[in-house]
């Protein structure tokens, strides 16, 4: 049998590259977008392996043998992330989160992460440092993880029985290995825990309310349980809108077993609308992406493995920030001055509001240009 040809790959490589501004102000922290939007969160993308091929995101029968990741030369090396993350700081940035694939498979991640936990802001603050993780091999990388600086981990559980998690992930892995993950970060102090569940209808939706009585029972109200829309990120999963369980449908079925009232929002640029368990219990979270877009309070940037700059979750193409951290400008490297000049560029012009766009039912994207796919970029 041949090699599998995945056309989706070249999007690795769709990007342009940036221009640098000769005369553009140093970086002030009050970098805004066309629509007013601060740039306030980072999401870095350490690779783009993953050890699951979960249905929604790396469907095996794409992500075989054969399909080809990238190779090491072309990952952003750890001093290449920390010099890119700096100037982001400068620029505004106050939150870093690792992602992948899955980021605990770089190896020695936990020197990149005390790399960036030694950054400060311009006022000498330290920046929020976390990790999104499957939880597969967590329980041995916890300690590590949180030595080297970080402050708290984002766990994907997709369901609790453990037939159906196994089904989900498609590489048999037991569910009880990323509980007790999710046990052992919860010790180290990495907290607080956020555990994220996709909601897929037809799938794991029954898993909804078993999930949040085991995660008040088992870790308490220090640990968030927070419930996603299954999103048409990339081309690969086969999205289609019969599949979203709106998070309105999450609530109500968690609300007739724990009532339930809302909360405000824990920050500027919150993703989830949350809510507590009356009875003290803790809270959840909601995202709703697909039927409650919140495009026009964006404030995060996305970073891929191999140093692409993408301003959108669902965006198609890149700014590729690796030739300029990597090239030379008239036989003189790029400087952080210049670099910087062109992310403020990049981000000024920025005007992505997908999810809006698809909510009014409008043509958001160019059709003929696929999106990027969620294991390159990151949730």
């Amino acid at each position: 049998m041949g090699e599998t040809i995945i056309p989706l790959a070249d999007l690795r490589y769709a990007a342009a590259l940036p221009p640098v501004p000769a005369d553009a102000p140093a970086p002030n922290g009050l970098l805004s977008d066309r629509l007013g939007r601060a740039l306030r969160d980072l999401r870095i993308s350490v690779t783009d392996r993953c050890n699951f091929r979960c249905t929604y995101c790396m469907p095996k029968e794409l992500f075989d043998a054969n399909y080809k990741f990238l190779p090491q030369s072309s990952l952003l090396s750890f001093e290449e992330i920390t010099r890119t993350a700096r100037i982001f700081v400068a620029h505004g940035v106050r939150k870093l989160r690792l992602t992948g694939g899955e980021p605990l498979l770089r190896k020695h991640v936990e020197d990149l992460v005390a790399m960036l936990a030694a950054l400060r802001t311009p006022d000498g603050e330290a920046l929020d440092i976390t990790l999104t993780t499957n939880g597969s091999v967590l329980a041995r990388k916890a300690q590590a993880l949180k030595d080297a600086g970080l402050q708290r981990v984002t766990v994907s559980l997709d369901a609790l029985d453990d037939d159906t998690f196994r089904r989900m992930n498609d590489v048999d892995f037991p569910v009880a290995d990323v509980l007790e993950g999710i046990a052992v970060a919860q010790a180290v102090g990495l907290a607080p825990i956020k555990i994220n569940m996709v909601v897929k209808r037809g799938t794991n939706e029954g898993q909804i309310v078993p999930l949040a009585r085991h995660v008040r029972d088992r870790f308490g109200p220090g640990v968030v349980l927070r419930f996603i829309e299954y999103m048409d990120v990339g081309a690969s999963n086969g999205w289609r809108m019969d599949e979203v369980l709106p998070s309105a449908q999450v609530v109500q079925a968690i609300d007739r077993v724990f009532p339930l009232q809302a909360l405000q929002a824990s920050a500027p640029g919150e993703t989830a609308e949350r809510w507590a368990y009356r009875d003290g219990g803790g809270e959840i979270g909601v995202i709703s992406s697909v039927t409650q877009a919140f495009c026009q309070d964006c404030n995060r940037a996305r970073l891929s493995t191999e140093g692409k700059l993408f301003l959108c979750l669902f965006a198609g193409r890149g700014h590729d920030l690796r030739a300029l951290l990597r090239g030379t400008l008239e036989g003189q490297a790029y400087s952080d001055a210049q670099i910087a000049a062109a992310i403020g560029l990049i981000w000024s012009e920025r005007e992505d509001r997908y999810s809006e766009l698809r909510a009014a039912q409008s043509p958001a994207a160019d059709p003929a240009e696929r999106r990027v796919e969620m294991h390159y970029i990151g949730g």
